[in-house]
């Protein structure tokens, strides 16, 4: 089982007890960012879980995803909130810049 986190201050903090995590998890607000533009959605949200599937140490923890246009499911992982809206960041300017801005 993936190890489980919650947000402390922005700050991705470990927590072992299933239950406080999923109390936490239930009531959280979990979105770093929400950018639409002409009907695509670009969200960025803390997943609690680390998504590092490869034995490395450093924990995945965020993500952001594209709904709709020509980058629709397109996806970034990172480790750390700043990570995250930089990522975010960067994928608003990848949706802008493409062809299809009228979603699918």
């Amino acid at each position: 089982m993936s190890d489980k986190y919650i947000l402390n201050r922005k700050i991705p903090v470990k927590e072992p007890d299933l239950m406080k995590w999923g109390k936490w998890f239930e009531t959280a607000e979990r979105r770093v960012a929400k950018t639409e533009i002409n009907g695509i959605t670009i969200s960025t949200i803390f997943l609690g879980l680390d998504h590092n599937y490869f034995g490395n140490e450093v924990p995945i923890l965020f993500e952001t995803m594209v709904f709709g246009g020509e980058l629709d499911q397109e996806e970034e992982r990172y480790s750390t909130w700043e990570e995250a809206v930089k990522g975010h960041d960067e994928m608003v300017k990848r949706v802008s810049n493409t062809k299809n801005k009228k979603g699918k």
